[in-house]
C-alpha cells in the first residue's frame, strides 16, 4: 500500500509515532524517524528494520528552531524528495489556567505548532517534488474539554493545528501536496501514561469511571488504533482527501 513511498515520522520512536511507523513499514514504506532520546530511537529503528524496509533516525529536540532547521537541512540531504510527513511530536501538560507560566505555553508553542509549522515548511519543496501528504497529528482537545483535565495551554495548539491543517491544504494542493490531521481521543501511550500516573488514586479511579461513562466504545484506544488511518491517509486511497481533520477516537466526540 506504501511501496516505495518514503515517510518522515516527528516523534517516532514511542506511542503514536512508533504505532504509526510500524504500520507504514509493514506496508513497505522507507521510514525516516526524528525524536529526542536516541536509545529509544535506536531500538525503535532496529524493530523497524528487521520488517525489511529502509530505516534512517536522527536524534532532535524540535522544540528549539534551529534544531528543527538542522533536522530538515539533515533530512534533505539524504531524501531529497518525501511522499509523506507526520507531525506528530509535541507535548501535552495539563495544569490550571492560573498556574500556566510563561515557560509552559512557550513549550506547547514550540513543539505542537512552531515546529510542525517550520519543518513542513522547508520540506515543501520535496513533499512538492513527489505530490507528498502531510499528516498532522491534532486532538480532540481542539474543541472537547473533560472534567478534571485544565488543557487551554494543549488546547490552544490543537486548535491551530486544526486551522494549519486546513489553510494549508488550501495553499498546497496546487502544488500536488495534500494535508489532513487526526485527531485521536485518549491513547495509551507513554505520556498518557505519565499523565495518569500523576494523578491521585481517587483521580485515576474518577478517570477509570470517566473512560467507561464518555467512550462509547468502553476505552481508550491504542497506538494501533490511530495507525491505520494514517495508513490511509498516506496512500493514494486517500489522493482525493485534503484539509480533513479525522476524528479517531472511539466515539467520543458523538456526546
Amino acid at each position: 500500500m506504501l511501496s516505495n513511498k518514503r515517510a518522515v515520522i516527528t516523534g517516532g520512536s514511542a506511542g503514536i509515532g512508533f504505532g504509526i511507523a510500524n504500520a507504514f513499514a509493514q506496508n513497505g514504506a522507507s521510514i525516516f524517524l526524528v525524536a529526542r532520546d536516541e536509545r529509544k530511537l535506536e531500538k525503535s529503528a532496529s524493530t523497524l528494520s528487521s520488517l525489511g524496509v529502509d530505516v534512517k533516525f536522527l536524534s532532535a529536540d524540535l522544540s528549539d528552531s534551529q534544531a528543527v532547521n538542522k533536522t530538515a537541512e539533515d533530512i534533505l540531504n539524504i531524501w531529497p524528495g518525501i511522499d509523506v510527513l507526520v507531525n506528530n511530536a509535541g507535548i501535552a501538560r495539563f495544569s490550571p489556567f492560573i498556574e500556566t507560566n510563561e515557560a509552559d505555553l512557550d513549550l506547547h508553542l514550540n513543539l505542537n505548532v512552531k515546529a510542525p509549522y517550520i519543518l513542513t515548511q522547508l520540506l515543501f519543496g520535496a513533499l512538492a517534488d513527489r505530490k507528498g501528504a502531510v499528516i498532522n497529528i491534532s486532538s480532540y482537545f481542539s474543541h472537547r474539554m473533560l472534567p478534571g483535565r485544565p488543557s487551554t495551554a494543549y488546547s490552544l495548539t490543537k486548535g491551530a493545528i486544526d486551522a494549519f491543517t486546513k489553510a494549508l491544504a488550501f495553499e498546497a494542493g496546487p502544488h500536488g501536496i495534500r494535508v489532513n490531521a487526526i485527531a485521536p481521543g485518549t491513547v495509551n501511550t507513554p505520556l498518557v501514561q505519565a499523565n495518569v500516573n500523576r494523578l491521585t488514586e481517587e483521580g485515576k479511579t474518577k478517570f477509570a469511571e470517566m473512560i467507561k461513562t464518555i467512550y462509547p466504545l468502553g476505552r481508550i484506544g491504542e497506538p494501533d488504533d490511530v495507525s491505520g488511518a494514517a495508513v490511509f491517509l498516506a496512500s493514494d486511497q486517500a489522493r482525493w482527501i485534503t484539509g480533513a481533520i479525522l476524528a479517531v477516537d472511539g466515539g467520543l466526540t458523538t456526546n
